[in-house]
């Protein structure tokens, strides 16, 4: 992995994980655009520099995550069905990573979903996502395994769950930014796991690579979850949902026209 290829997907992750528009779709599509070997390094590559922008929530969000120790209990409870799901499903995960059209669909699918979420959930009664039951934290967690589907978007699937609960959009927003921590370092870790279990070590170019690009990431994550939250209070998600129906469509025409998105 080049140095270049390292900037351009850690900026793709810092500016995608947290927006309802699938990181891990625009990783495939952009490891794809690039030419990029599905390699192991490369898969371990796309999930470990989630450690950066995972660490962006806890140093804008550190106050919160010393507030109280129920916190942490529904952040738990939030976790397990991923945790759970992950673990069952891991082997047709990996497959559907492999798989372009699978992550262009989900993305116009999950596209037209955010255009009328407004309207479907307009009567928010929780603006602070310290206010939310163990129940309700269980349902924004199941809500987040459909993000297991390369496309749909983790951030997307957990604040809609959020915002069918009656939860506001920013409060439903926080939550999911909270819930990406144990989530994604969850992920890495065992992604880190299946990496050296297979039989492969890291080289000091990829170490180098690793902490390029987790930096990397982290900048740009913290610049991204600024801006969302406030531009998502004041305009909702329908630019989202647009923005995901036209390049899903893009990737789908150029997929059925036999064309490649490989760049080289």
């Amino acid at each position: 992995m080049t140095l270049f290829e390292t900037l351009v997907l850690a900026i793709i992750e810092g500016l995608t994980e947290f927006l309802p528009v699938s990181s891990t779709g625009h990783m495939i599509i952009a490891t794809s655009l690039l030419g990029m070997e599905s390699s192991a390094f490369v898969k371990l590559f796309t999930v470990a520099i989630q450690l950066g922008t995972i660490l962006s929530v806890v140093v804008l969000y550190f106050k919160r995550f010393f507030r109280s120790i129920n916190f942490y209990y529904k952040l738990l409870v939030a976790f397990i069905p991923a945790a759970i799901f992950g673990l069952v499903f891991n082997d047709l995960i990996d497959d559907m990573l492999e798989s372009p059209m699978t992550v262009a669909i989900s993305l116009v699918i999950g596209g037209v979903v955010l255009l009328f979420v407004d309207k479907w959930f307009n009567n928010a009664e929780i603006n602070d996502s310290d206010e939310i039951s163990y129940a309700t934290a269980l349902k924004i967690g199941l809500y987040q395994c459909l993000a297991m589907i390369p496309g749909t978007s983790r951030s997307g699937a957990s604040i809609v769950g959020g915002m069918s609960q009656k939860l506001s959009r920013k409060a439903a927003a926080e939550f999911s930014f909270f819930l990406a921590v144990p989530t994604m370092f969850g992920a890495t870790v065992k992604k880190l796991i299946d990496f050296y279990k297979g039989g492969d070590t890291l080289t000091s170019h990829e170490v180098g690579m690793l902490f390029v690009g987790n930096v990397v990431g982290f900048i740009v994550a913290i610049i991204a979850i600024r801006s969302f939250i406030g531009f998502l209070t004041k305009n909702g998600f329908q630019l989202f949902g647009w923005y995901r129906i036209i390049v899903g469509a893009v990737i789908i025409i150029l997929l059925l026209s036999g064309q490649s998105l490989s760049m080289v």
